[in-house]
């Protein structure tokens, strides 16, 4: 199953994981680190399914009780949402440890473009396919979904609008298992597109598409079902379907069960939960040893950043944001970060993609580059002045931000708050680092751009044409994906080019040109790809640190 079919906001209490502060004194002692995993690189205790036994629960922490199971909706962005509702509705295509995509014959026995001038892409659904009201897929879904996020009809709260809005027609295929999509410009990365599928019935109104998947998932059509929602006791549980038409799955549940990220390593040594990330040292010490334990490894697309809100107040000064860029230390950051990893942590200076992934420049010229005294510089020519060690001030108002952070994050998110509040103190700038409750951290501030600073992670941008929702200008309240707003006309215009181009060289060089100007604009400052590092119960099969892959839960069970 699909982890994430659109780019992903990570859930706030594990998305700002960076230790802030300078390097060591004992750097020059520490051993020498392995080089990062490869792109393609797995660690899931790979088996077939015939060593598996039949039966038995998977217990997972989720960050938080999820409010919205439509993830292309502007609320269904967080990273738990995008795992569960995945793991129930029609994942058409699926990608391998390299990040190439696949059908996915359970729901799809072809897709393929039979045209290119125009494209046309025409889809053949198994016919054996079913929501679980008994109803087959068709292409009126395909219709609805291409309907609701094109962007033609602002009542849908559409998160991302690219691609769907560049269909001009939706129609029945050959029979009636067939889908015939017509673009009116080419779009290379078209496999993204209705992946997830939702069901026309309950897409085909704003009013279905905005709430109508509250809280809840009203149908389904996968290998599980959602069987149970508890909100007492803040677990969601996932069955098998017996209406599944593909092969039996071979867990008898999932429980997916709301914890504080603190909390899950003891979650996890209580014998509560079947993993947890172990990437912060001090759960890493706790994990390795523990009874029954593997520590697996591998190279996600995942990165960390902070988010600068050109919306309002200051940051609506482009030479503010890039004085910003001047004055934090990451390279401090990722050092103090990256202490006691196994390997090396890649300094990231890009946004579309990762160190070790092809395509991979370098853009971020000289606005990653740590200079206190070029922050100052251009925080005096944008109006801010102070003395020496004091809150700069312009017109009578002080230069104050506040910093947003979940109020239930671990110590290194509050680390690294107080390392760039430090840092943005010395040239000037006051930071408030405000704590909020971990169930609005995303809905009430993120998502609505009601913050100056704040750190997450986007994950799981398998494909490129993913991160326009992110990088283009908003519309009105919609923010789409850029929850600082900070855009321009030339950055939409390359990023639309891009998606269009299905030259992969000449489509990697328009993302690369767009990438530099996202720098110039300080839209966000990029740390450091963030790797993989799970405690996964030994006996656990095909799951773990799955990399650029999917997670296919019909093989994740435990061992005979």
């Amino acid at each position: 199953m699909r982890r994430s079919t659109v780019l992903a906001t990570a859930a706030a209490l594990s998305a700002t994981l960076v230790v802030a502060g300078c390097g060591s004194s004992d750097d020059d002692k520490a051993p020498r680190k392995k080089a990062a995993p490869a792109a393609d690189g797995q660690d899931i205790n790979a088996h077939p399914v015939s060593d598996l036994k039949q039966g038995g629960s998977l217990r997972i922490g989720i960050e938080q009780w999820i409010t919205q199971y439509n993830i292309n909706q502007v609320d269904g962005q967080q990273g738990d949402a995008q795992s569960v509702i995945s793991l129930v509705l029609p994942d058409l295509f699926t990608s391998d440890a390299k990040g190439a995509h696949h059908l996915n014959e359970n729901f799809l026995t072809s897709a393929k473009v039979v045209s290119t001038s125009p494209q046309v892409v025409e889809y053949e659904l198994n016919p054996k396919a079913k929501w679980s009201d008994g109803k087959p897929l068709s292409w009126r879904d395909f219709e609805a979904q291409w309907k609701a996020l094109n962007g033609s009809d602002k009542a849908y709260e559409a998160v991302d609008t690219s691609g769907y809005d560049q269909i001009s027609e939706v129609e029945k295929g050959k029979d009636a298992h067939g889908v015939r999509v017509t673009f009116d410009k080419p779009y290379a990365d078209w496999q993204r597109l209705f992946d997830p599928l939702y069901p026309a019935a309950y897409i085909d109104s704003p009013k279905k598409f905005n709430s109508g998947w509250a809280e809840k998932a009203p149908i389904t059509a996968s290998a599980f079902k959602l069987g149970e929602y508890d909100k007492t006791a803040q677990t969601v549980t996932a069955v098998p379907d017996p209406k599944w038409w593909g092969p039996r799955p071979k867990l008898d549940s999932i429980v997916y069960r709301v914890m504080d990220t603190r909390a899950k390593t003891d979650a996890y040594l209580n014998n509560e939960i079947d993993y947890t990330n172990a990437i912060l040292p001090e759960d890493y010490k706790r994990l390795a040893g523990a009874k029954n334990t593997d520590i697996r490894r591998g190279a996600r697309w995942d990165e960390v950043h902070i988010t600068f809100n050109g919306a309002h107040g200051a940051l609506k000064d482009v030479k503010v944001r890039n004085a910003l860029q001047a004055a934090i230390d990451r390279k401090g950051i990722n050092t103090s970060f990256a202490k006691d990893l196994g390997f090396e942590l890649r300094t990231l200076d890009s946004h579309f993609f990762m160190p070790n992934q092809e395509g991979y420049r370098k853009n971020s010229g000289d606005h990653a580059t740590y200079d206190p005294e070029k922050a100052k510089k251009l925080l005096d020519e944008a109006g801010w002045k102070g003395a020496e060690g004091a809150t700069r001030t312009r017109g009578g108002k002080q230069l104050t931000l506040d910093y947003v952070i979940d109020a239930d994050a671990v110590s290194a998110s509050v680390d690294q708050a107080q390392i760039v509040q430090q840092q943005l103190g010395a040239v000037g700038v006051k930071v408030n680092i405000k704590k909020v409750p971990p169930n609005d951290y995303f809905n009430k501030y993120v998502n609505t751009g009601n913050f100056d600073l704040v750190s997450f992670r986007n994950v799981d941008q398998v494909y490129l044409s993913m991160a326009y929702g992110t990088y283009r200008r908003p519309q009105g309240k919609n923010l789409f994906q850029n929850f600082g707003s900070v855009g321009s006309a030339k950055i939409d215009e390359l990023l639309t080019k891009a998606a269009r181009t299905t030259d992969r060289a000449e489509s990697v060089a328009l993302y690369n040109e767009a990438d530099r100007e996202i720098w110039k604009l300080g839209h966000s400052f990029m740390l450091y790809q963030r790797p993989q590092i799970y405690a996964v119960r030994a006996g656990l099969a095909n799951f773990g640190a799955e990399g650029l892959a999917d997670r296919d839960y019909l093989k994740v069970g435990w061992l005979k």
